[in-house]
């Protein structure tokens, strides 16, 4: 016999309630659910995160939320799993990380001032070390993709001071950094080239430009990503164009093919 389904929220406090119901009820009664652990789930969110990424970076309003649905299910579904065990449970969660920002806004909770951003951020990243962080930069992971690792770990070494002072010098930087990897190529032979060291002065340049992005206000990775979306959208019109014109982008020049991406580049 079916079971009756909750009904429709009005709240968000039965709202949320409705769907741990819904949770319970999977996890007891559906095979897939129930065969589920928490790392068997581990790729399914990490997919469902950059399917919520694509959503912002297209401005997609009803796809941000359904997209911020499945991440929702998928943390429930964690602390499901988790309170089979004893470890813990969703309560437990929620008020983990309700201890955690009332402890890391003592100048919304407690008496401490602070004039603007960079004073939170300062206040966070010195709270942190107070609960046990032995590094400023500990609390980046290892597993984040490295241009995201590397905006993340300039924010953090700002939070407590580390940082330029002017832009100026992040693109003085820059430039010595581009200088730098273009001697590892100034060589004529080819087979003197260093591409070892050659690769440590490109990360050089990567992450020097990464900073000049952060003083400018630049998320890199939404700007890069953006550059791809823009890519793949050129080159798929290119794509067409050749197939209408009857032909294969293999067997067409490059100056014929730059025909069709220039009118890309105009739509």
């Amino acid at each position: 016999m079916p079971l009756q389904a909750p009904a429709i929220a009005n709240t968000p406090a039965t709202g949320f309630e409705r769907l741990l119901h819904i949770m319970d009820d999977l996890r007891a009664n559906c095979p897939w659910d129930k065969k589920q652990t928490l790392e068997s789930l581990r790729h399914l969110t990490i997919e469902e995160t950059y399917e919520l990424s694509d959503a912002i970076l297209s401005a997609d309003m009803p796809e941000i939320k359904k997209e911020l649905g499945d991440i929702m299910l998928h943390l429930v579904f964690y602390a499901k799993i988790a309170s089979e065990t004893n470890d813990f449970n969703i309560t437990d969660v929620l008020n983990s990380v309700c201890e955690k920002l009332i402890n890391r806004h003592p100048h919304i909770y407690g008496d401490v001032e602070v004039q603007n951003e960079e004073d939170v951020k300062r206040n966070w990243e010195q709270i942190k070390l107070k609960e046990g962080n032995k590094s400023v930069l500990g609390g980046v992971p290892a597993s984040l993709p490295a241009l995201v690792k590397a905006s993340r770990i300039q924010e953090k070494a700002r939070g407590v001071g580390f940082d330029w002072e002017e832009k100026s010098q992040v693109w003085a930087k820059v430039e010595e950094e581009m200088q730098e990897f273009r001697n590892e190529f100034n060589a004529e032979d080819e087979s003197t080239i260093d591409h070892e060291k050659a690769e440590g002065e490109f990360g050089d340049l990567l992450f020097s430009l990464i900073n000049y992005a952060r003083f400018i206000n630049i998320n890199p990775e939404n700007a890069l990503e953006k550059t791809n979306k823009k890519f793949i959208k050129r080159f798929q019109y290119l794509e067409l164009k050749a197939k209408e014109n009857g032909k294969q982008l293999q067997d067409m020049s490059l100056a014929e093919m730059d025909i069709f991406w220039e009118e890309a580049k105009k739509m």
